[in-house]
């Protein structure tokens, strides 16, 4: 991962290297912004402070592709909070994407702790978002954050995802404007996934995909949804990759830094 990082530095650029009005002014006013001091976002701050320091232990049912720093699954809250939630400034930059396109509907595959989560339901309370986790007491304890912080536009779809996502995708009456994919950091179970939401995309429908230099796996499954025909602008930020679905522009893939 040292190495693809080092790659990266290489080749990313910032706002002199694109030449896409849509994507120069996504970048400067939403993805490079560097100081963004919300309040929103101290309840959940607060929230991360705690569970740092949590010596609560959990049960783990991990249905993906595993830990590399825990193979237990008996695991302590902080240590889920540190090694598994993601950075506070891609909550903020998922905050600000949502901000920014007013999604009616967003899916978020892998709800952890719930901290991303709760960053994109604060981001348009009015949005419905559906969010889907495979671990029972995982999921207990993410509830359990969105009582605490009135999070009442969540809706917390337990079970392994290879089943509950085809079916809670036969029930949804909106397009998918927004989903994060976060869950199996395999390459079959990731490509599967993107495909069974394609369907429900819209013109202007915005995928994030986690982790995509994570294990060879997930570059092959970055590089296949890269070239998918019907994705046109992709932004690799490294930790996380955009895919847009934008009929009006041409195909563009960027690196850029974060």
């Amino acid at each position: 991962m040292i190495a693809a990082y080092i790659k990266y530095l290489l080749r990313s650029g910032n706002e002199h290297s694109i030449h896409s009005p849509f994507l120069f002014e996504l970048y400067n006013n939403v993805i490079a912004v560097r100081k963004d001091d919300n309040p929103e976002y101290e309840a959940i701050r607060s929230l991360r402070r705690e569970l740092l320091r949590s010596d609560e232990q959990i049960e783990i049912l991990d249905l993906g592709a595993g830990s590399r720093v825990n193979k237990s699954n008996l695991r302590k809250i902080r240590t889920i909070a540190k090694n598994a939630e993601k950075p506070a400034k891609f909550g903020r930059l998922f905050y600000r994407l949502i901000r920014r396109f007013q999604p009616a509907t967003i899916l978020e595959l892998g709800t952890s702790l719930g901290l991303t989560t709760l960053y994109m339901s604060k981001a348009k309370p009015d949005a419905k978002l559906i969010t889907f986790e495979g671990c029972p007491q995982t999921a207990g304890k993410a509830q359990q954050h969105f009582e605490r912080q009135y999070a009442d536009n969540i809706e917390v779809v337990l079970g392994n995802i290879d089943e509950t996502l085809p079916k809670r995708l036969q029930t949804l009456d909106e397009p998918i404007d927004f989903a994060y994919f976060d869950a199996n950091h395999r390459y079959e179970p990731t490509v599967r996934y993107f495909e069974q939401c394609l369907p429900h995309i819209r013109n202007g429908s915005l995928f994030i995909f986690d982790d995509i230099y994570w294990s060879e796996e997930m570059t092959k499954a970055w590089e296949y949804i890269k070239a998918h025909p019907q994705v046109t602008v992709t932004v690799d930020l490294f930790w996380i990759g955009l895919v847009f679905f934008r009929s009006e522009q041409v195909k563009e893939d960027f690196t850029l830094r974060f």
